[in-house]
């Protein structure tokens, strides 16, 4: 299919000058998480979180599931309350407690803040002096030194509650638990086996609870979150303690789709800090994956990037062997011939039983399985070995029902042998060393010979071919040569092309002969797809529709004519472009057998104009993004519109967005099938 990187959006940087920039210095192949989506229910440390899960290379989706709300300084009374605290503040200073433990660092931080009003943090320090002063880990250890308290003993790593008490152990005789008063700083909740343990040693136990836990304040990253998880649009899960379990759990049951959040977790890795948030996600039906040898959120995200790449290629075998195997959804049934497929039918205006459907960028990283392929190679990468290309074309193909696979490659990569230096730059996309602003930049362009160059293109086709059901009709592509001439003057989008149409009103000979030589790479190009297994093709125009009625006509048309008469007669040739409402005559009079529509144009209004093509098209993508409901009112107008006319083959208006819900993708192809059935 076409890019990742979409060719309408503009670029970042770009190389100025034909032949004069610098060569960008090699990028790195993606490492660590390469590319897949992190789900981190951090909250004290969201935005730390989010940096290093980018550092590792993923996508960081923060979802806060909690926050820690301090009690008062103001008197309250009951369990639990500010007054309890003071309370036990008094005990300390009358010398009546012999072991504080402090549990975690911002409820040490708590406590002293809340009896500020009344006790200086020294004199608290001086009463803690005269204690057994145990720290559960790093962070309240720090407080504490901060606060010049001395601190007795520190648990061991991983810094469990059961580690406290190993430690406390440890210190026998000398301390002797039997009789003593232990007060407990206490977080969130009662840890009720630790206060359990305690006493079940002889200890007189005194919780000192300083802060709650609540549900953030704002929970619509939250929600987020799970609609991302559901959708299959997110691929780890980071749990850092016990609670957002508790948290997430509680939000689920109230939206309603636990149980469809629970589904969606068989195809995720979840990584979780510690002993105790493990069991507790084990204890609620989660599959922990792995669990870092120490306790912080740096080696949780750290040892995530090193194994969720794998760890998800497991986890999915097994789900896309069920899918490749699974009998189709619609009414597809084999055929003796691909020509008579639905697809190939439609291509030829012939009746068909439903209308058929294919998507572009059907294959891209709304899909976990391009993903997963992503995590372990560059684009670039991808696109050049022929059964990763394939893999990532037969999957989309199976996972979302189709009528049709379009072959993984880009648009670009025919500028590649011309002489241009492309390169991917890791995180901004395509980029040229040399552009072409003149005729003598046309002049050192070289002819293309795609088998010399491209040969690894047409093992793709041969792969997927191989590999896709016998009755799936294969489509092959190609930039056309105008949106390829602009990427050359102008190194990416433009939204006025003024470089491009500056050297097409300056020199038609240039340009001319620059169009009359890419159209022939294209030309060679697309046969060389079509001798490997293709059966039908599509030229991709995406930034023609800047152009007017009168400058197509004169620098654009000439050339697409010359380009599709001169490939094998019976291959159905898809004619495309965005924004081009103004355009669509001059486009069917190149003389494509398909002209593809995008949501701009009202399809029944294309069917009325253009009787002897077919139409493709023409759902607006980010409907794709909306409830169900409207999904499937949009697509019924659609069809309704088109009102069973032969020669409809519904694509979108355009490429499938990044982040778009998987789950919708698959029900647009189950819908139109439905709807459409004759």
């Amino acid at each position: 299919m076409t890019s990742e990187y979409d060719m309408t959006i503009p670029p970042t940087t770009l190389t100025p000058a034909s032949g004069s920039a610098p060569k960008p210095a090699p990028q790195p192949a993606p490492r660590g998480y390469g590319g897949l989506r992190v789900v981190s229910f951090e909250s004290r440390m969201a935005a730390e979180a989010v940096k290093l899960i980018r550092s590792a290379g993923g996508v960081a989706l923060s979802a806060p599931s909690m926050q820690e709300v301090p009690l008062s300084s103001a008197p309250q009374s009951g369990p639990g309350s500010s007054e309890d605290i003071f309370a036990f503040a008094e005990e300390l200073l009358a010398d009546r407690i012999d072991v504080v433990i402090f549990l975690t660092g911002v409820g040490t931080k708590y406590l002293f803040e809340i009896l500020s009003p009344r006790h200086s943090p020294a004199r608290l320090a001086a009463a803690l002096a005269a204690t057994t002063v145990v720290a559960r880990g790093s962070k309240s250890l720090r407080v504490l030194r901060e606060l010049e308290v001395p601190v007795s003993i520190v648990a061991p790593e991983p810094n469990t509650w059961r580690d406290v008490l190993v430690a406390l152990d440890a210190a026998a005789p000398e301390l002797r638990l039997s009789g003593a008063r232990v007060a407990v700083q206490e977080y969130g909740v009662s840890n009720a086996e630790l206060l359990s343990e305690l006493r079940g040693r002889g200890a007189k136990v005194r919780p000192v609870p300083v802060y709650r836990w609540a549900l953030p304040d704002d929970i619509a990253p939250l929600h987020d979150a799970i609609r991302q998880v559901i959708a299959r649009t997110a691929d780890v899960l980071l749990f850092t303690s016990s609670n957002q379990v508790f948290h997430l759990l509680e939000v689920l049951r109230n939206l309603g789709c636990e149980e469809a959040f629970r589904q969606a977790c068989r195809e995720v890795v979840i990584g979780s800090i510690g002993i105790l948030c493990t069991q507790t996600l084990a204890a609620e039906g989660f599959v922990v994956d792995f669990e870092p040898a120490h306790a912080k959120l740096g080696a949780l995200i750290k040892e995530g990037s090193e194994r969720a790449p794998e760890l998800i290629i497991t986890r999915r075998q097994a789900l896309r062997r069920s899918v490749a195997t699974a009998a189709p959804r619609t009414a597809q049934t084999p055929v003796a011939d691909i020509r008579d497929s639905v697809f190939m039918k439609a291509c030829r205006r012939e009746p068909v039983p439903y209308t058929p459907v294919w998507l572009m960028r059907q294959a891209g990283r709304y899909m976990q399985e391009y993903r997963e392929l992503r995590a372990r190679v560059s684009f670039i990468d991808l696109c050049k070995t022929p059964e990763l290309a394939a893999q990532a074309a037969v999957d989309a193909q199976r996972r979302l029902g189709v009528d049709a696979a379009i072959l993984f490659s880009d648009i670009l990569l025919l500028l590649e042998p011309v002489g241009l230096g492309l390169e991917y730059v890791h995180g901004e996309g395509p980029s040229l060393t040399r552009l072409v602003r003149g005729a003598a930049d046309v002049d050192r362009l070289r002819e293309v010979d795609p088998h010399a160059s491209l040969a690894y293109v047409f093992e793709a086709v041969r792969r997927t071919r191989a590999e896709l059901d016998a009755n799936i009709p294969l489509i092959g592509f190609s930039g056309a040569p105008f949106t390829l001439a602009s990427y050359m003057i102008e190194g990416g989008g433009s939204k006025n092309y003024i470089d491009t149409k500056r050297l097409m009103y300056a020199d038609k000979g240039a340009w001319d002969a620059m169009m009359a030589l890419l159209s022939r790479a294209v030309v060679a190009y697309l046969k060389g797809q079509i001798d490997a297994g293709a059966v039908a093709v599509q030229l991709f125009d995406s930034w023609v529709g800047c152009l007017s009625p009168h400058d197509y006509r004169t620098y654009v048309l000439p050339h697409m004519r010359e380009l599709i008469a001169a490939l094998p007669p019976g291959v159905p040739v898809i004619h495309f472009g965005t924004e081009t409402a103004t355009l669509l005559e001059l486009q069917v009079s190149a003389g494509a057998g398909v002209i593809g529509v995008d949501h701009r144009v009202e399809i029944a209004d294309a069917f009325a104009r253009f009787p002897g093509v077919a139409v493709q098209g023409n759902l607006d993508p980010v409907l794709l993004f909306s409830e169900r409901s409207a999904l499937r009112e949009q697509t019924s107008r659609v069809l309704a519109e088109v009102a069973g006319r032969p020669g409809h083959i519904f694509n979108l208006g355009h490429g499938i967005l990044p982040g778009t819900p998987v789950d919708n993708v698959i029900a647009l192809v189950d819908m139109v099938h439905e709807l459409s059935a004759r």
